[in-house]
């Protein structure tokens, strides 16, 4: 796990602009958290590589922007939102857009507790007293009951309105990180009046040397041949599934990560990728072709010894 307080070394570690970090440290100064959301603050298991993607997003964060990360599977748009909570050392609150999310979700029901009514905040109201992050996932996903209060709290005025609780203006600090993929089933086109209510950062594909640069920092035990080995698969696979002759399933970062994890506890690496990636594709064409790319790179029956230091 990575500290918030170590975060703003990273970020200079990246290259990122002096400027920019020295105006997070100011505005992590300037909004105090309270003692109960501390535990809120996201320690990032992975972290984003990127230097003018970091910047683009926390300038438009300093600016009382929020933010809309757009890009295809695999790009680390979850891990960035979770490194910005940390980096501005601010409690975050997830929403995931399924079916079932309403407005009651997002803003709060009434609920009876010790004899009497009271409000059950939901996320978007927390965030909103908070001085929190929402990060806003799925968003194109978000049905119409859900697009209402989006719109409501993202609006410039900066104030939601609670059923029966009347209107709340938002902690100066508040901020919401939206993510979206195309493609997916139940996803659909951003209408323009939410979009206008973003600044939108177009995440790129992972470079195979940020992609080596991530494996190096989870796994420095891993000889430095096989991390290139690993980067060039998984780099191949994205041009597989760019170009259509497979899908997205395989193209799994987590997955990959999770399979070097378990080739560390013993399992051969063969195996470990099967479990990581390649069964994810349950056409059995598709599963071949991805078998074929990993045989091609990497022998399967390499153990933990083989590709890692003694």
């Amino acid at each position: 796990m990575v500290c918030s307080t170590d975060m703003l070394d990273f970020l200079r570690e990246e290259g990122v602009s002096e400027k920019i970090v020295s105006e997070i440290e100011y505005f992590r100064r300037h909004y105090a958290v309270s003692d109960s959301e501390k535990s809120r603050i996201c320690e990032p298991q992975f972290q984003y590589y990127g230097k003018d993607i970091w910047e683009q997003a926390a300038a438009a964060i300093l600016a009382g922007e929020n933010i809309l990360l757009d890009g295809p599977k695999a790009t680390g748009k979850n891990v960035l939102a979770q490194g910005l909570s940390a980096a501005f050392g601010r409690p975050s609150w997830d929403v995931s857009f399924y079916i079932n999310i309403d407005a009651e979700t997002l803003i709060g029901a009434d609920t009876f507790e010790d004899g009497a009514v009271k409000l059950r905040k939901g996320p978007i109201f927390r965030v909103a007293e908070e001085g929190g992050f929402g990060i806003l996932d799925e968003i194109n996903m978000a049905k119409n009951e859900s697009l209402a209060v989006l719109h409501e709290i993202l609006d410039f005025r900066r104030q939601i309105d609670v059923p029966g609780y009347g209107r709340i203006a938002l902690h100066e600090a508040t901020r919401f990180i939206g993510t979206m993929n195309y493609g997916y089933a139940g996803t659909r086109e951003v209408n323009e009046a939410l979009a206008s209510r973003f600044m939108v950062v177009r995440m790129p594909v992972i470079s195979i040397s940020n992609l080596e640069k991530l494996i190096k920092t989870q796994f420095p035990n891993v000889k430095p041949e096989y991390i290139k080995q690993f980067a060039l698969l998984f780099d191949e696979i994205r041009q597989k599934s760019e170009s259509g002759e497979i899908s997205t399933k395989a193209l799994d970062l987590r997955g990959l990560l999770a399979s070097i994890r378990l080739m560390e506890r013993g399992l051969k690496v063969g195996k470990a990728l099967e479990l990581g990636m390649v069964n994810k594709c349950f056409d059995s064409y598709e599963r071949q072709l991805v078998l074929d790319l990993m045989a091609v790179r990497i022998p399967g029956n390499l153990s933990a010894e083989d590709i890692c230091h003694g």
